[in-house]
């Protein structure tokens, strides 16, 4: 399977950053041709004021109903272009709540899977920049897989990736591929965010696609917020074998199944496992 993870540079206007969504999925298409594209966390809205997230938020459909402009778009770029589409995430509408929610769709149009965010940033940086993800958003619970032709995927956001037993809880179930589309600051992705994914990934013997959002984005009362890009495809052995460059753009790899095995076989450390 080749695999694009794309970098966005999103705002708070929803039709721009479709827009923008669009142009990048056409071209990862046209020039390396994906059967799997993953976008970032957040990307149809990120920062702005409560009510504009509340305004860009999306009630999920039941199965074969119509969804909003961000589902909509996914469904039919997946449908169009005859490949999957992990969406990253997008702002989901459920009674007074929001959710950060990845959503997965097939060639077909169908969606595969719905999850979560678990793990919400509630942190302050190094330089003092405070963020409340639980303040808007609420915290999903169910370890979430799918399968996208014959690989299996696990589905993880940004935070999450500090909290390794989700990452052990995806690889009891077997899967081969784990996406963490994600919106890492400047200050906490300059020092932790390859480290981390690259860890995860070795721990688990997983590939790890993060497809990230890079730029300035303003928050409710206009403060400058920085996000450190750097998309990229890290193998099981913990080698980063895709990164995007500075700005907007994607990367592609090729997920390697009999790789995997083979790191697996030679250590098989879920079996040498003695504590929980």
């Amino acid at each position: 399977m080749r695999m694009s993870v794309i970098q966005m540079s999103p705002g708070a206007d929803k039709a721009q950053n479709i827009a923008q969504a669009r142009a990048l999925i056409e071209g990862a298409i046209a020039a390396d041709k994906p059967d799997l594209i993953a976008l970032p966390e957040m990307w149809a809205c990120l920062g702005g004021s409560r009510e504009q997230k509340f305004a860009a938020a999306e009630t999920l459909p039941a199965s074969g109903e119509m969804g909003g402009p961000a589902y909509e778009f996914l469904r039919q770029m997946a449908e169009t272009n005859g490949i999957h589409i992990h969406g990253g995430s997008i702002g989901e509408l459920a009674g007074d709540r929001l959710y950060n929610t990845s959503l997965v769709f097939s060639p077909v149009g169908v969606e595969l899977a719905r999850y979560r965010k678990i793990h919400l940033f509630d942190i302050t940086t190094p330089d003092g920049q405070g963020y409340r993800e639980s303040a808007t958003y609420g915290a999903g619970e169910d370890v979430v897989t799918c399968h996208a032709g014959g690989t299996h995927i696990g589905l993880a956001i940004c935070y999450d990736l500090r909290f390794p037993e989700l990452f052990l809880a995806l690889r009891r179930k077997n899967v081969d591929l784990i996406v963490l589309p994600a919106a890492f600051t400047l200050q906490t992705g300059k020092d932790h965010w390859e480290v981390l994914l690259r860890a995860r990934a070795i721990e688990t013997q997983c590939w790890l696609a993060a497809p990230a959002c890079t730029g300035i984005h303003h928050d409710a009362d206009g403060e400058a917020r920085v996000t450190y890009g750097h998309s990229m495809i890290v193998d099981p052995w913990g080698h980063v074998v895709a990164k995007a460059s500075d700005g907007i753009g994607w990367a592609t790899a090729r997920i390697d199944k009999a790789f995997t095995a083979r790191v697996r076989a030679n250590m098989p450390v879920l079996e040498h496992r003695k504590l929980a």
